[in-house]
């Protein structure tokens, strides 16, 4: 008998009805104004995206799942990192589920590499209570369904976890272009717009620097999985861009208490656009010697 979390948030964050849903979705989608904006010819290795009801967060979300489109039917499996933010977790959550449900059908849970999780010394546990009424993975969910179809998940609640320990998981998970890696992060809370501004751009632009010390946990409540994701995206060399950065005074709310929304993509380095450009530069050189004799 399989064991299925069942949806938290439906009908809270997003819509519950499945058509409904489905059509939300892809209007978000369907909104973005350029989806293929990127600083490579390829879709992301990775993406950070909000997770906040879709009135509020779902136009910034979009612009992350939109560079995933040409994925559809290639992903074979997405690591998805979250925030705890219903019950307390020391290191890193895995749970036993064997499918996590959402109005758009049921999404089955890689337990492939649970075994060398666990072994590792990085604070790797399972804990069900954790998952069960956290909606940090949750909301993430139905945009994937929508943009990839099928695919296997595997889902990691990140608590108290050191930027180490999130990069060593996040390493052993990588694997190739078929697997998809996404980081779920608000920004900042409950400042008064133009602060929020101020904050979430420092934010940013620390993302954008590979800077995971430059964060702050009340600058992002995904801070942990963040900083994991950015240590192993300098280790490997990865390019990022700011796909979208607004907050809830920009899309559905006021502007006094506002809470922050950043969406980002990482790009592995494609080896044969860096070999082609070596190549021209070593011609280049070879002609100007040529010519100075």
């Amino acid at each position: 008998m399989n064991h299925v979390r069942p949806p938290a948030v439906a009908g809270a964050f997003y819509e519950d009805d499945p058509a409904r849903l489905l059509q939300n979705v892809q209007g978000y989608l369907d909104r973005v104004l350029d989806p293929s904006s990127n600083p490579s010819s390829k879709p992301p290795k990775a993406i950070i995206a909000p997770h906040a009801g879709y009135v509020y967060s779902g136009p910034i979300a979009a612009t992350a799942y939109a560079t995933l489109s040409p994925l559809k039917h290639k992903i074979k499996r997405v690591v998805l990192l979250g925030p705890c933010h219903r019950i307390p977790v020391q290191g890193l959550a895995l749970c036993q589920a064997d499918e996590y449900m959402t109005p758009l059908g049921n999404v089955p849970i890689d337990h492939s590499c649970d075994a060398d999780l666990l072994a590792l010394d990085v604070g790797v546990e399972i804990f069900d209570d954790a998952h069960g009424p956290e909606h940090s993975l949750e909301v993430q969910l139905p945009f994937l369904q929508v943009v990839l179809g099928d695919f296997q998940l595997l889902p990691i609640i990140v608590g108290a976890a050191s930027s180490a320990h999130v990069a060593t998981v996040l390493s052993r998970l990588w694997g190739d272009a078929q697997t998809l890696i996404v980081i779920s992060s608000d920004l900042s809370h409950y400042l008064d717009y133009k602060s929020a501004q101020r904050s979430d751009l420092r934010t940013s632009q620390a993302i954008e620097n590979l800077d995971g010390a430059a964060i702050e946990r009340t600058q992002a409540c995904g801070s942990h999985p963040i900083k994991g994701l950015l240590e192993i995206a300098k280790h490997k060399g990865l390019q990022v861009k700011t796909l979208d950065l607004r907050n809830s005074g920009d899309t559905a709310g006021d502007k006094n208490r506002v809470v922050g929304y950043g969406a980002w993509g990482f790009w592995e380095k494609d080896l044969k656009t860096d070999a082609h450009t070596a190549n021209q530069g070593f011609a280049e050189k070879t002609r100007a010697l040529l010519k100075a004799f």
